[in-house]
């Protein structure tokens, strides 16, 4: 962790950026600063953990400390490499899916039909972006069955939607020729693992001032 600067810098994933605004605003985190990288990585998910390594060696000497917003998204282990070298820790989980549901949710939705679709709220509303002029099926929607032909259904994991969105997820699921099932989860272990990241700044922020006013004292 930083040594020097103020505050805690959450380096995230861009698919997280609005939950991670919402949940500090909500929380008053104004000694927290958000940094975060294109979603778009998670295309190519080799590349985060160098990208997430260049921002915390950029910007450590700004920070009391850092706490990295993702999971281990598709890196194989290589993200904790980084991290465990960098000192600093992430979001447990495998993906968002796992710590917006809860590890035990979505396991027990896995077990229950692996051929499943997710959905978070971020998904939802760069729905055609990513997924339709992403996979060209704007262009070939003869490629609909090669891509999603194994699903069976579309699970619409919410943090904070609106009736409006939860209708849209049933409208993709119904373009995509999938059983359609909405689960409300808020925002999951994103939300408890800021709240510690945070409690453990304002804690290191609190000892390394009574260290220096210490330091005074005695001279």
């Amino acid at each position: 962790m930083a040594e020097s600067g103020q505050g805690l810098l959450i380096i995230a994933c861009g698919a997280l950026a609005h939950e991670i605004t919402a949940l500090k605003r909500a929380n008053g985190w104004t000694h927290v600063d958000v940094k975060c990288l294109p979603a778009e990585l998670h295309n190519r998910p080799e590349r985060i953990p160098a990208a997430v390594r260049a921002l915390i060696q950029s910007s450590r000497c700004h920070y009391r400390s850092m706490f990295v917003g993702y999971a281990d998204c598709g890196t194989g282990g290589l993200l904790d490499a980084v991290l465990e070298e960098e000192a600093v820790e992430r979001i447990p989980g495998s993906h968002c899916y796992e710590f917006f549901a809860g590890s035990k949710v979505f396991a027990e939705l896995a077990e229950a039909e692996l051929g499943t679709f997710y959905l978070t709220d971020f998904l939802l509303r760069h729905f055609d972006r990513l997924v339709i002029r992403g996979l060209g099926l704007d262009e070939h929607p003869e490629l609909f069955p090669s891509y999603f032909g194994h699903y069976r259904k579309l699970v619409y994991l919410g943090q904070a939607p609106t009736p409006e969105a939860i209708e849209e997820g049933r409208a993709i699921a119904a373009r995509m020729g999938l059983a359609y099932e909405y689960r409300p989860t808020g925002y999951g272990t994103l939300e408890t693992a800021l709240k510690s990241a945070v409690e453990r700044d304002e804690t290191h922020g609190r000892d390394t001032q009574r260290a220096a006013e210490a330091i005074v004292w005695r001279r």
